[in-house]
């Protein structure tokens, strides 16, 4: 029995790994934001008459990350997530004592127990671990899902007073600017994230 439950302890700990509950705040979570909210607005376009098409091109570039970090909006998004992920981990936490309650009476029960006794509460774990493994499962895919739905609805803010944004401070284009975004190279000048987190925090206080 203790074999067995060395084995699963390992599952578990590779299943928490899998889960990602306390990376919600870390580098993970990072990743996942510059993945989500890449915004690349485009205003205007070609047009018919070659004389209508302006002389110099004005863009501007935003950082996701910081304006997931600095925002009212963006806060409370973070802060959301991290409740919704601790909850799905005091869950698994449960399941975790429960096995480990199993396994000790087991220790202690061990030398009275028949051998057909031992047969059936070591196949009685094996149906809880399975019922474990399952649930995180499902708990990981919780976690995946409200990460998206968050996310999805803080990138489509984004994107909307971008082209507020934009117009106020007649811009072409705004770019995303974080890390793995489109943009190679620009100068700080076009950097419009201050005013973009300061109509955010105006139109979500």
């Amino acid at each position: 029995m203790q074999v067995l439950w060395r084995g699963c302890r390992k599952g578990i700990e590779r299943m928490r790994g899998l889960v990602g509950w306390k990376s919600v705040r870390g580098a993970g979570w990072n990743g996942l934001c510059l993945a989500l909210l890449a915004v690349t607005l485009l205003v205007g376009g070609c047009r018919s008459n070659p004389s209508t098409v302006p002389t110099s091109t004005r863009i501007g570039v935003v950082d996701p990350q910081r304006i997931l970090g600095e925002t009212n909006a963006g806060k409370r998004a973070k802060d959301m997530l991290a409740s919704f992920a601790k909850n799905r981990q005091a869950l698994i936490e449960l399941e975790e004592k429960e096995l480990r309650r199993m396994e000790e009476d087991f220790v202690k029960q061990g030398s009275v127990l028949s051998a057909t006794a031992k047969r059936e509460r070591e196949e009685q774990f094996r149906r809880r671990m399975a019922e474990y493994q399952q649930k995180v499962t499902d708990l990981n895919r919780e976690v995946q899902d409200k990460q998206k739905e968050v996310l999805d609805g803080f990138r489509d803010k984004i994107e909307s007073l971008s082209a507020k944004v934009a117009k106020r401070l007649e811009l072409q284009a705004i770019f995303d600017r974080g890390r793995g975004g489109p943009t190679l190279y620009f100068d700080e000048a076009v950097d419009v994230s201050s005013q973009l987190i300061e109509e955010f925090n105006k139109t979500y206080p």
